[in-house]
């Protein structure tokens, strides 16, 4: 049963994160990327294809449709907010995303090659030598990938863009990112007494040090992780 106390304050100290523009999980594009559009060898992608690119603190992919489309698993706030398909189909901004990351708000869209890329380089198929498991038939692939396209909700540890895209190419849902975030989170943390105990003290500390960087960094870290592990 989840601890209704714990949740309070994850939630709490998540929007004073919000509030001080903390910057950790910030999704700029690593490399030189600009998030402006640049040419891309689309005539190299086969439809099926797994297609990975590089953000700052995590990786992205998404499943190549054909036709310049890219599906992918997008975090994105606005989704909750509105039901209009012209305002939320448009780029999801950074700040749309790590609200969407927050709030477990998010679908499965189709976009553009240089969308979805943001200015990054792509890799192609990548995974394939990672994981060393056998892929389906692209056809397949793009099949699986098209049939769930729509609301999905975020979960960074159980549903996130890896999970997509491993179960429409192995047909099961894994994510080594998931796995190393949630390896490194049971080394800090090793019962919800702890970690409330982490979260009111942070929330003690944010408060009598006026958000002091060297100590929001503690304070807002642990709370923030176990509210992402919540399924």
């Amino acid at each position: 049963m989840k601890n209704p106390m714990l949740e309070a304050a994850s939630l709490l100290l998540e929007k004073l994160l919000l509030i001080s523009n903390f910057k950790l999980f910030s999704v700029s594009v690593p490399g030189g990327g600009t998030g402006k559009n640049r040419p891309y060898e689309i005539s190299s992608f086969v439809r099926g294809d797994v297609l990975e690119v590089s953000r700052t603190h995590f990786i992205h992919y998404g499943i190549y449709l054909g036709e310049n489309r890219v599906a992918h698993l997008m975090p994105d706030i606005l989704l909750a907010l509105t039901k209009d398909k012209e305002r939320t189909q448009k780029v999801v901004s950074n700040k749309r995303l790590l609200l969407g990351v927050i709030c477990k708000v998010a679908s499965i869209r189709v976009d553009t090659v240089e969308d979805f890329a943001y200015g990054a380089d792509i890799l192609v198929n990548h995974l394939d030598g990672t994981l060393k498991k056998k892929s389906l038939l692209n056809e397949e692939v793009a099949r699986r990938a098209e049939q769930q396209l729509g609301l999905t909700p975020y979960s960074l540890l159980w549903n996130n863009c890896e999970h997509f895209v491993t179960y429409c190419r192995y047909g099961s849902r894994i994510s080594p990112q998931a796995e190393k975030f949630y390896d490194t989170v049971k080394i800090i943390i090793r019962d919800q007494r702890s970690s409330l105990a982490s979260a009111v003290l942070g929330l003690a500390s944010i408060v009598y040090t006026g958000l002091a960087s060297y100590m929001t960094l503690p304070a807002i870290c642990i709370p923030f992780c176990l509210w992402m592990m919540s399924g």
